[in-house]
């Protein structure tokens, strides 16, 4: 069976080019424009998909918890629970968002952190949904969302080989739009933490679904890695300036780097090409000038014996190439050859 999903739309399998998801999160910090100018630069980018986040903090959130005292550089608030009210956008910013978003051409989805918050999304009409890390074991939200028939991408930070099979086997007889992210839940994570090769492990173990890569790493090389072990969705966190208030903003890529992984993800699936070497057309003129050919070494009458000192290798390569050197010694010329002139099969017997 083929492994494919449907994202609003893209048909995304092992030979079509990677989905990019740019994480906005709340990198928009609060700011409506802010975040209409983030989804304008990743769409720029050439992103698929811009992705926020969506909690009903006082139903998610214990009351101790929310009333916690939150008093570091990258809080917006003098409790937690307002350091997130503050970042948490309502149903008149998601449906301008979401009409801004149609209007650039790029998809504008969103993790839902709690059921009320699923409903939400549901209720604004968003194509499909992100599961993070920390509801993997979830299974309750998961089965939820899942009944909603709607694509579901599912990150996997944090967790074990047997809870990734367990969401497989909870919500594959739900929803078969499923698709798995290789994530670890560091922020950000070192190249050591990564363990890429789970990919091949998920590909392995769940034949039918897409897989895909979540990073939280810095730098975009490890997407590029992540394609070739056969990630065809990649998500990496958004920020207009790394240098902002808030916790994301350090391991975010810029736009400069959006562009840049975008394009060497696009560049990646075309360059892999063929599985049999042939020449490509593009080679042909190059090589012919930095190609060799036989020549002669020295002018030689007509009935000479060829040795090896009468022949002499140079470009460029538009005549005999140099493997022929020893069908072509002990012939004999038919006639004869000034300096330099190409050896070729018709002039010897």
């Amino acid at each position: 069976m083929k492994r494919e999903i449907i994202l609003d739309g893209k048909r995304v399998n092992d030979t079509s080019d990677v989905y990019v998801i740019a994480e906005v999160g709340h990198n928009h910090q609060g700011d409506l424009e802010q975040c209409k100018r983030m989804f304008r630069r990743a769409k720029d980018c050439g992103a698929d998909a811009v992705k926020l986040q969506k909690r009903d903090n006082k139903a998610l959130f214990s009351t101790e918890k929310y009333n916690s005292i939150y008093d570091n550089p990258n809080s917006f608030g003098a409790t937690y629970g307002e350091h997130r009210e503050f970042l948490e956008f309502g149903r008149k910013e998601y449906l301008e968002l979401k009409e801004y978003a149609v209007s650039l051409e790029i998809t504008f989805f969103s993790t839902p952190f709690d059921t009320n918050s699923a409903d939400f999304l549901e209720e604004i009409g968003l194509p499909f949904y992100k599961i993070a890390s920390g509801d993997l074991k979830n299974i309750p939200l998961l089965k939820y969302i899942a009944s909603f028939g709607k694509p579901i991408i599912v990150s996997t930070g944090g967790g074990t080989i047997e809870d990734v099979e367990r969401v497989y086997n909870e919500i594959m007889p739900i929803n078969k739009q499923l698709a798995v992210m290789q994530c670890t839940s560091a922020y950000p994570a070192r190249p050591e933490q990564l363990n890429l090769y789970v990919i091949e492990e998920y590909r392995k173990n769940f034949p039918e679904i897409v897989i895909g890569y979540s990073g939280h790493d810095n730098g975009i090389a490890m997407p590029l890695v992540s394609y070739m072990l056969g990630a065809r969705i990649i998500e990496k966190h958004f920020t207009l300036d790394r240098t902002l208030k808030g916790t994301d903003h350090a391991f975010s890529l810029s736009p400069t780097g959006l562009e840049h992984m975008v394009r060497d993800l696009r560049r990646a699936r075309v360059a892999l090409g063929k599985h049999h070497k042939e020449i490509d057309e593009g080679e042909r003129e190059p090589l012919v000038k930095m190609g060799k050919k036989l020549v002669a070494a020295k002018s030689l009458p007509e009935g000479h014996e060829l040795t090896e000192e009468d022949i002499a290798i140079k470009s460029p390569g538009d005549g005999l190439p140099p493997y022929e050197l020893n069908n072509i010694i002990g012939k004999k010329l038919n006639r004869a050859v000034k300096e330099e002139e190409d050896i070729l099969f018709e002039l010897v017997l």
